[in-house]
């Protein structure tokens, strides 16, 4: 156990994730010192003053680190100074750097993108993460080139005036092990999906009255697993956002297929009657004995299958996911999927390191499968890479996750033109996500770009049904507080 004391409260939780990076199979308690005392062999003191001072006592030798602190100064610089001054102790404790120094957020493009926006060249903007942040030479590279390629991408998007859609379906024929989002298995739900629908379309029935007046981009379905629905329901859905939206002016319009145990030529066929312009079949891995692990419930020859039904269907850009990291896979495990996803030719490819969140089950049987290995590191993830430069894709967004293994990143690879539109307005928080469905989380972007607000839907699928007026009352409030 790790104890963490501060004098005061102020950016407990951007010390704490900071550690955590370091040390990750660590318990660790963040306490207020007066407020009770507590005792602990290995401890890390922060304390507020006219300067930041940081002891750490872990393995023996005391350390400590000072800065000058001043508590009218803008927040950004605060706690910049606080994680430097911790990184910097913490790589003498442990002997080791991470690959995306203090930076401890999901986005670091974002980062990149706005120095670049504000007038800096390419390698100003880099000396300025890798003094700022201490993030490594590879990644400030990989962030800056992102940034300029997501730029050119939206170059076309009206932030101000513009908006998209993201319609949420949180169904899954099996709940995967690794799987933190709002899905629910199909089966125990079976009977009620059209009485879902019922509500979704009362909410997209909403939203298109409410956002008339503005630019639709994008429109994204994912999940769960969109195509758990039957070829029916997905014409009904379908058939609705085309009769209320204009979906033929965006830019976008992706639905997750996802699970290949959902797909079939019929919904597919159901699918391709509709302006769609990209879809997703995601193998997460293609050797057989970690599906079952998983709990997958399909196999390597399902997601051959149905990336060959997509295709025969006409489908132009398909999208696939994979997870690096997952229970008992080597780099060579790694290297076999890769090989199997080259022989498809996807049109965009994204990597995803596994990242174990407190709401996933492996979260819960953590002890078991550390015995068969959570391994990722940059080899790896470098390899990764170097298989999307063979098919002739370069990266174009990227995520972080907390717990994510090797302290790495996830990051989407597509062909020229391929790229994901959604996937970077969702990250980089440029424009408004107006989202339906259970579990989905609205995203109100205004003052142009320097505030952010949310209205969450309930988890739930039977209390989302009950409360959908609820859901719509909320959303009606947002968008009279933060859009009008």
């Amino acid at each position: 156990m790790i104890g963490i004391a501060f004098n005061q409260k102020e950016f407990e939780y951007d010390a704490y994730t900071l550690v955590k990076a370091f040390y990750p199979q660590e318990e660790i308690e963040m306490y207020c010192t007066g407020e009770e005392e507590r005792a602990y062999d290995r401890i890390i003191s922060i304390e507020y003053g006219e300067q930041v001072k940081i002891s750490v006592k872990l393995e023996g030798q005391k350390r400590e680190g000072f800065s000058p602190y001043d508590r009218d100064e803008d927040r950004k610089i605060r706690k910049n100074k606080l994680k430097q001054v911790l990184y910097q102790l913490l790589v003498e404790e442990t002997g080791h750097t991470l690959p995306w120094g203090n930076l401890t957020g999901i986005r670091p493009t974002k980062i990149a993108m706005g120095l670049i926006e504000s007038g800096m060249s390419n390698a100003q903007a880099a000396q300025y993460m890798r003094d700022t942040y201490f993030t490594s030479r590879e990644k400030t590279a990989l962030a800056i080139a992102i940034a300029n390629r997501e730029k050119a991408i939206l170059q076309d998007i009206d932030y101000e005036k513009g908006y998209s859609l993201y319609v949420g379906i949180p169904f899954c024929p099996s709940i995967c092990l690794y799987c933190s989002f709002s899905s629910s298995p199909l089966e125990r739900w079976r009977d009620r999906v059209d009485s879902y629908l019922d509500a979704l379309l009362k909410e997209l029935d909403f939203i298109a009255d409410a956002m008339e007046d503005r630019v639709l981009d994008t429109i994204y379905i994912g999940g769960g697993t969109p195509t758990t629905l039957e070829p029916y329901q997905l014409t009904r859905l379908l058939g609705h956002i085309q009769e209320k939206f204009p979906v033929h002016q965006v830019k976008e319009y992706t639905i997750e297929a996802g699970r290949p145990d959902s797909i079939t030529k019929e919904k597919l066929e159901a699918i391709r009657k509709f302006p769609i312009t990209r879809i997703s079949v995601n193998p997460q891995t293609m050797n057989q004995a970690t599906l079952d692990i998983i709990g997958r419930k399909h196999t390597v020859e399902d997601t051959r299958h149905a990336f060959a039904l997509a295709r025969e269907c006409g489908f132009d850009n398909i999208n696939m996911d994979l997870i690096v990291g997952l229970p008992g896979e080597s780099k060579e495990d790694v290297q076999y999927t890769l090989e199997e996803v080259k022989k498809l030719n996807p049109d965009s490819l994204t990597v995803h390191s596994l990242a174990v969140k407190r709401a996933a089950r492996l979260k819960l049987f953590q002890e078991q499968y550390r015995e068969m290995g959570l391994e990722n590191n940059q080899e790896i993830m470098d390899m990764t890479m170097e298989y999307a430069r063979d098919c002739e894709m370069s990266p174009y967004y990227l995520y972080r996750q907390k717990n994510m293994c090797g302290n790495l990143e996830n990051t989407g690879y597509a062909k020229e033109d391929k790229a994901g539109i959604y996937n970077i307005l969702i990250m980089e928080e440029k424009q408004t996500i107006m989202a339906a469905g259970a579990g989905a989380s609205t995203k109100y972007v205004f003052q142009h770009g320097e505030r952010i607000e949310r209205t969450e839907n309930v988890k739930d699928v039977s209390g989302y049904i009950s409360r959908i007026e609820e859901m719509i009352e909320r959303k009606r409030a947002g968008i009279e507080k933060w859009l009008k």
